[in-house]
């Protein structure tokens, strides 16, 4: 008997790991960045520098289910005397699944005008599930956070397309799954303070009961070469209008060609 229940409990041990080893996992093809990756906007309100983003791709030792990560932490922060009236601290961290490109944990820590949000999220990207601390929530294998999406945005197949293309993939925020959709405008050249840029122009597809009331609400151009970096976002906002434009790179994963 003793040697029968030692067998079972072998056997149970032994398919316990074979199933959680078996899920099968996205795969994503990334050309676009790499570890060391620096980027750093200016946020500009009319003709006032009024803020400053960074975003940048950090090595980690923290494991997504055994798997490699990228660690990415976004800062915001208001500049000069933007601070008196609306003083915006902000943290974001994502960690990405380094095959996947999508994420395993996220923490944001908002702090804009004395409004405060703190949030941790687990994605438990093997069991279909996210767990904000208090309770688990369903969602589909690889879905995103609001960091790990700008990064799956970057490994798009962008070759061919055509104007009206749209691209879909889920998103976790505040609790809820929702569907982040853009859709590709054309091609343009653009200037910023860095220079002319080949760029490719999106908007996002205004979906109801969501953010924007108008695909022109918020427009983003991104270099035409295999980085896929944001150079120019604008979005309208109740008094005028908000954009945040690329100022220094460094740590590019590919030469900037799109850089005229």
């Amino acid at each position: 008997m003793k040697k029968y229940i030692y067998t079972f409990a072998l056997l149970g041990v032994f398919f316990g790991m074979t199933s959680s080893t078996m899920v099968k996992y996205p795969s994503v093809t990334n050309s676009a960045f790499k570890v060391g990756e620096k980027l750093r906007y200016r946020v500009t309100y009319g003709f006032l520098d009024a803020g400053e983003a960074k975003l940048e791709v950090k090595a980690t030792s923290v494991k997504g289910n055994s798997r490699s990560l990228y660690h990415v932490v976004g800062t915001g922060k208001t500049l000069g005397g933007f601070n008196a009236f609306y003083k915006v601290r902000d943290t974001y961290e994502s960690y990405i699944d380094q095959k996947s490109i999508m994420p395993w944990k996220f923490v944001r820590d908002v702090n804009e005008g004395g409004y405060k949000i703190n949030q941790t999220y687990s994605f438990k990207q093997n069991q279909n599930k996210v767990y904000n601390g208090k309770k688990y929530f369903k969602t589909p294998m690889g879905v995103q956070d609001m960091v790990s999406s700008f990064y799956k945005a970057r490994t798009l197949n962008m070759k061919g397309m055509k104007p009206g293309k749209t691209f879909k993939f889920k998103c976790f925020m505040d609790d809820e799954v929702f569907d982040l959709v853009i859709k590709y405008v054309g091609d343009e050249t653009i200037k910023i303070r860095k220079g002319k840029f080949k760029v490719h122009k999106f908007v996002p597809v205004v979906q109801t009961g969501r953010y924007f009331e108008s695909e022109e609400d918020v427009q983003f151009w991104i270099t035409a070469d295999k980085n896929k970096i944001p150079v120019l976002i604008k979005a309208k906002i109740p008094v005028g209008t908000v954009k945040m434009h690329l100022v220094e790179w460094s740590g590019l994963k590919n030469e900037l060609s799109s850089k005229l």
